[in-house]
Parts: structure tokens; C-alpha cells; sequence
């Protein structure tokens, strides 16, 4: 034990009597750990932020819009506007073997609501109960719309966080009325706040029965019996969400007159797609920052070698002399050993330290949009201030090895 204390004793006395030059080796590996784990950490925060953003939206949910198609294929001069119908929507259900689940969406945004404490302008939408199945929907309070409120078309509605706020302020919704354009309507159920801020328009809008919506607020204008604003639609896995918007274009083709091989005829929102595109961005980016984070390293490690060379070459002689009053090659090794792992262990704790210290500063500041703050993945700091050690240790022992191997007389006679 004491051999220990004054090994140790000893390697603090050899860094304070080269302070400048042990501060240089502990910055090079403080600042190749923490630039490393500042890199990955900003990566994390993109992607955990761009899967919450998809998650809060629903999973593998595909949407079909109204839209033009061509009366002459291909020549979208002579396109006309069609309108989806509820028909279209029970054709799907029907006829599209890959889609798994589909609800009919009625919006409307000039609805008045009111309550007996306030009035809010949002926006109502008419669903069916499986709405919630598809989009992301977590109730707070009461229920959801079931298929007794639709087959029975109760004057029913789910209010969205920020309306219900708007309408109620702090006070108890559940079970109260309100009048949307003097018609009136019980409070069966009131959301979960979604997302961040006022990002997230699903906070603002009210669900009620879509037999509700289309006999009291259907799509105003000419041509709209029957129309609906679009339609939300599943595949039955990701992988076949192509097969599942293929055979819904088929059928909304032959149902408004057109070829469905013409793309361009449909409006379409594909999140499968999407979070298919965001994996393909992430892995290039991975690699991206894989590579500026080797290179960071790499850069750390080779500072971290050029001082432990000098450091040990420097002290030959010491060598020399420690040999020469009885000291083994082992416990020379075993110095040097101490002092890599000390001096690059402890210098990769206290980046990963200062890179955990901003990360919890940036994490105190609200996400902008898909992007989340930055987050410390630990396999990553203890694999750098791994390769950083093994790089000073290995630096160290090295030339420390081939003085120790020198007689005394000639390692005292090195300058």
C-alpha cells in the first residue's frame, strides 16, 4: 500500500512540476471527448425529436385529399377538381385487401363554439370511433366517441386540449355543454396536450360523431353532397403501404372517372414514406458524424501521443536515475502505466463532464419544432475516453519501455 501512495505521490508531483504541459495533454483529451459527445449528442436530440414528432402525429397513417385529375391523360391543362365521397371510403373498407384500417375525416374551421364562460373559434371534425385508432388521440378525461354516439348520431363532442382550455378556463369540462353555431353539445371527453407550444393544431380542434358533422356542418359549396375532406387510411404492415396506396388510388379512380396511373391526379401524405426518408437521413447523418467524430478523436489522440513522447523522452535520465538507486523495469512501467491512465482517464471524465453540464443547460430550453435538445449517449463517452487512454497509455509505456531497457549509465548520460 504505501508503494502505491508514493507512486501516486510521485505522478503528482512530475504533473505539477510540468503543469503547462500536463494541462496541454488533459484539454486534448477533455476536448476531443466532449467535441465527440457534443456531436453524437446533438444527432440524438434530431432524431429522438423527429420520432416524437411522428409519433405524436399517429403510426403509419396514410391520408388521401380531394384532388385533379386530367380528363386528357397527361395534359394537366385540361385537369378538373373531384371531391372525395363517403362512398369512397366504404369502397376502401371494402375493396383494399392491404389496408387495415380507414376513417372518413368531415373538417370544418368557421364552426363558433361557445360556452357558458367563453367563446373559441377551432377547428371541429367529424370521425368515426376508429379515428383514435389511427391518430395519435390520448384522453385525459371521460371517453372517446363510440358507435352507438354515431349509429344513434348523439349531439357529442371530444375537445382537444387548448380548446378545451379556451372554452373552460381551469374549469371542469367533463359533462358540460356547449353550443357550436346554437346547436347543442355534451362534453364527453376532453385530450392530452400534444406536442410543444401552440405547434400542434390538434390541441385546437373538437370531435363529435360523423354522422353529427354531416347532417348539422357538411362541406359548404356546390357539388359537396356526400363529400368529405379526406380520408385516413393504415397498411396492414409498413412494408406494404405502396400496395395499400395503389389499390386506394384504383378505387378512387374508377370511382370519379380517371387513371389512376397518372400520380399526378392524387394528394397524398404517406408517413410511412416519411419516417422511411427520415431513417435513410438519419443513417447518412450517423455516418456523417461518425466520421467528424473519429476525425475529432483521432486529432485528440495524436495531441494526447506528441505530449506523452516528449513527456517520457524528457525524462530519460530521471529513468536512468531511478534505475540506478535499485528501481525494477516493472515498477518503472508500472509508473508511467498510472500516470497515462490518470492523466487521459481522469481528462476524459471532465469532458464528458462539461459536455453533460451543456447538454442539461440546452435541455432546460424548449425543442424547436422536430428537433429535441441534445442528449449524452454514454456508450459513446466511455468508448472515446477509452480509445483516448488506450492512445496515452500506449504513448507513454512506449518510449518509457526503451529507457527502462537502457543501462543507467547510458540512459543518465541522455540529454
Amino acid at each position: 500500500m504505501r508503494t502505491i501512495l508514493d507512486i501516486f505521490g510521485q505522478i503528482f508531483r512530475t504533473l505539477w512540476a510540468h503543469k503547462l504541459r500536463s494541462f496541454l495533454t488533459m484539454f486534448g483529451v477533455a476536448w476531443g471527448v466532449g467535441s465527440l459527445l457534443l456531436l453524437v449528442g446533438l444527432g440524438e436530440g434530431f432524431r429522438s425529436g423527429n420520432k416524437r414528432g411522428l409519433a405524436e402525429f399517429g403510426e403509419d397513417i396514410m391520408f388521401i385529399f380531394p384532388g385533379r385529375a386530367p380528363v386528357i391523360a397527361g395534359s394537366m391543362n385540361s385537369a378538373r377538381n373531384y371531391l372525395l365521397t363517403y362512398q369512397d371510403y366504404v369502397d376502401i373498407r371494402a375493396e383494399a385487401p392491404h389496408v387495415r384500417n380507414s376513417t372518413p375525416v368531415l373538417s370544418r374551421d368557421d364552426i363558433h363554439a361557445v360556452s357558458e364562460f367563453a367563446s373559441a373559434n377551432g377547428q371541429i371534425v367529424g370521425a368515426e370511433p376508429q379515428y383514435n385508432e389511427i391518430r395519435y388521440l390520448p384522453l385525459q378525461q371521460g371517453r372517446w366517441l363510440n358507435e352507438q354516439d354515431d349509429a344513434q348520431r348523439r349531439n357529442v363532442i371530444v375537445l382537444g386540449d387548448e380548446l378545451t382550455r379556451n372554452l373552460f378556463s381551469g374549469r371542469p369540462a367533463l359533462g358540460a355543454f356547449i353550443l357550436l353555431n346554437d346547436i347543442r353539445f355534451e362534453v364527453i371527453g376532453t385530450l392530452k396536450r400534444i406536442g410543444r407550444g401552440d405547434e400542434n393544431l390538434t390541441n385546437m380542434r373538437g370531435y363529435i360523431p360523423f354522422q353529427v358533422m354531416a347532417t348539422y356542418f357538411p362541406l359548404k359549396g356546390e357539388n359537396h353532397e356526400n363529400s368529405i375532406s379526406l380520408i385516413n387510411y393504415q397498411p396492414r404492415v409498413p412494408a406494404e403501404h405502396m400496395l395499400a396506396r395503389e389499390e386506394v388510388h384504383k378505387i378512387i379512380a374508377r370511382n370519379h372517372g380517371f387513371d389512376y396511373h397518372d400520380e399526378d391526379a392524387f394528394e397524398n401524405l404517406d408517413t410511412v414514406e416519411q419516417a422511411e426518408m427520415m431513417g435513410k437521413i438519419f443513417d447518412a447523418m450517423n455516418m456523417f458524424l461518425g466520421t467528424v467524430g473519429l476525425v475529432t478523436l483521432a486529432l485528440g489522440a495524436i495531441g494526447v501521443i506528441n505530449i506523452m513522447l516528449v513527456a517520457v523522452t524528457e525524462r530519460t535520465r530521471e529513468i536512468g536515475l531511478r534505475k540506478a538507486l535499485g528501481a525494477t523495469n516493472r515498477s518503472i512501467l508500472f509508473q508511467f502505466f498510472l500516470e497515462g491512465i490518470l492523466l487521459t482517464f481522469l481528462s476524459g471524465l471532465i469532458g464528458m463532464g462539461l459536455a453533460g453540464a451543456l447538454m442539461a443547460l440546452l435541455g432546460m430550453q424548449q425543442g424547436v419544432g422536430n428537433f429535441d435538445p441534445p442528449k449524452l449517449v454514454p456508450t459513446s463517452a466511455f468508448l472515446a475516453i477509452g480509445c483516448l487512454t488506450v492512445a496515452g497509455v500506449i504513448a507513454g509505456l512506449y518510449p518509457a519501455r526503451k529507457a527502462a531497457m537502457l543501462p543507467p549509465v547510458e540512459a543518465l548520460r541522455q540529454e
